[in-house]
């Protein structure tokens, strides 16, 4: 496995690492590029959507009866989550993160911020909820190169952290872009940790 073509996935219930081949779509398929090799950019392949709400259950059923399930519940906080930044200086903060595949290459995400300064909290106050963010692998490349080169193209990081090795950073490009982007990277062999919850609970899928 490599990073450049890691992918998150549910395994057997649980959120897991693999290795992917980028596939071409059928030659029946239509498309809105004439291209059959894939143009590489320094953002790389979207791998994640997410929502922000002020109630994670209330979002997760609604999108649940929509047929997006089933959801892995986990919180992060200052005891798992280390290096907690907020606009460049340390800052200890909770969110409660719900994942659901929606394809072998995506992730949804529901994100509803429990405490701390966090872009999440100014982003209900400031527009309400809906879809905060996109997340994109970068081409994996290192985490670090990755903040560089948002920063080298005039996008600060403004929230980040390190969830049990799972590197996340999100940037300010809403101004110019009108959406926050993300890009985080897990390391080789990550495991990811028990679910606070599962969503519907196992046998009450639909």
């Amino acid at each position: 496995m490599t990073t450049s073509t890691a992918k998150l996935e549910l395994n057997s219930g649980f959120l897991s690492r693999s290795a992917r081949t980028q596939a071409q779509p059928p030659e029946h398929e239509t498309t809105l590029s004439t291209s059959t090799t894939p143009p590489t950019t320094f953002l790389g392949n979207p791998v994640e959507i997410c929502l922000v709400t002020s109630d994670y259950k209330r979002t997760i059923t609604g999108l649940s009866a929509l047929g997006i399930h089933p959801w892995r519940v986990f919180t992060f906080h200052p005891d798992n989550t280390t290096d907690q930044t907020y606009r460049g200086n340390p800052s200890p903060f909770t969110l409660r993160v719900c994942f659901a595949e929606l394809s072998p290459s995506m992730v949804y995400e529901v994100i509803q911020p429990v405490s701390g300064a966090t872009i999440f909290q100014e982003f209900l106050e400031q527009h309400g909820e809906g879809i905060h963010h996109i997340a994109y692998d970068c081409n994996g490349v290192p985490f670090e190169e990755r903040i560089k080169g948002f920063k080298e193209k005039g996008f600060e990081m403004v929230q980040g952290g390190n969830w049990g090795g799972n590197r996340f950073a999100f940037f300010e490009t809403e101004a110019t872009t009108g959406t926050c982007f993300e890009t985080y990277h897990f390391p080789e062999g990550f495991e990811f940790p028990e679910p606070d919850e599962i969503f519907p609970a196992v046998g009450k899928e639909e």
